[in-house]
């Protein structure tokens, strides 16, 4: 197989710069460190150009389990002005509360290089791996605040919902896999040309548990739960990270995989995702309006801007 390595150039450019900032926290004196920032925010800048180059790209690699095309590049460009500005937003904060600053921006650099992966995936164990690599350099961000037992609690919250988010995730993928004998995007949409109600109906459960494992890294009510705690624990730039890049990821993730590739599902999709714009816009708006704590206040606000965003 002619392995073409153009597509892996965004997350590969980005890993780099997450383990140069890695090492280089090993050598660099405490007064250094600031260092670390400004390389992490290089190797970002970087990567936007290489994704300006190649836009305009159609390319695959690995038997087209991972695709270069405009929608990638474009989803890359949100991630990575995301992880730029929370970067920004963080360096005098993490030296006020004592946070390692080079375990941060490279789990920073870490979790974009999961995203990037996801948006360009075309397989759904593909996109797996892109997903998991992102929630647990998260996961680990939200308790970096060592000092903090709401960051710990919000830490162990978020992980403990992302796991079981995942479990449905893995389950739907897999009742896929039984369905149609590939976890590849083309080879399924393929197997879906002929009727949907002549496939097996646990193809659609299967499809149905993916929505949900989506539904709750976007924070879709009735999957919403973990949002306000994890937000109000987790360190603000991280907060901010997660609001934005977390949610745009699978955002991509989902525009790629339910509404492309699975697009014959669409008539069947279209009842619950209706109820849940609905139920999100208005749970998360309502709630918002009770909150004592700006940081839950904000919490709620993006539960609604999620609705918002499944209407489309």
């Amino acid at each position: 197989m002619d392995v073409n390595l153009l597509p892996l150039l965004p997350a590969a450019q980005v890993l780099l710069t997450a383990l140069v900032v890695l090492l280089l926290d090993l050598f660099l004196k405490e007064n250094e460190k600031g260092l670390l920032a400004w390389i992490g925010l290089l190797g970002l800048v970087l990567c936007g150009i290489e994704g300006m180059l190649l836009w305009g790209s159609q390319d695959t690699t690995f038997g087209g389990t991972l695709v270069l095309d405009n929608f990638a590049l474009f989803s890359t460009q949100i991630f990575l002005s995301a992880a730029g500005l929370t970067i920004l937003a963080s360096i005098q904060y993490i030296r006020e509360t004592r946070i390692n600053e080079g375990e941060f921006y490279a789990l920073i650099l870490f979790a974009t290089v999961g995203m990037i992966v996801m948006a360009a995936a075309n397989d759904l164990i593909v996109f797996f791996l892109g997903l998991e690599t992102m929630s647990v350099a998260v996961y680990v961000l939200t308790g970096m605040w060592r000092s903090s037992s709401r960051s710990s609690e919000a830490a162990m919250k978020y992980f403990l919902m992302g796991a079981f988010a995942t479990g449905f995730l893995l389950y739907g993928i897999a009742l896929i896999y039984g369905a149609t004998g590939s976890t590849n995007l083309n080879e399924i949409s393929a197997n879906l040309v002929e009727p949907v109600a002549e496939c097996p109906l646990y193809l659609g459960g299967g499809v149905l548990l993916v929505l949900i494992g989506f539904a709750f890294k976007v924070g879709a009510v009735p999957f919403h739960f973990w949002i306000p705690d994890v937000y109000e624990g987790a360190p603000t730039p991280v907060t901010g990270f997660m609001s934005v890049a977390v949610k745009a990821a699978a955002f991509a993730a989902w525009v790629r995989i339910l509404m492309h590739k699975l697009s014959p599902f669409d008539s069947d999709l279209a009842g619950p995702l209706w109820l849940m714009a609905v139920a999100t816009m208005t749970v998360g708006n309502l709630l918002a309006l009770t909150q004592p704590s700006v940081k839950r206040m904000l919490a709620y606000s993006s539960i609604a801007h999620a609705g918002y965003l499944l209407i489309a």
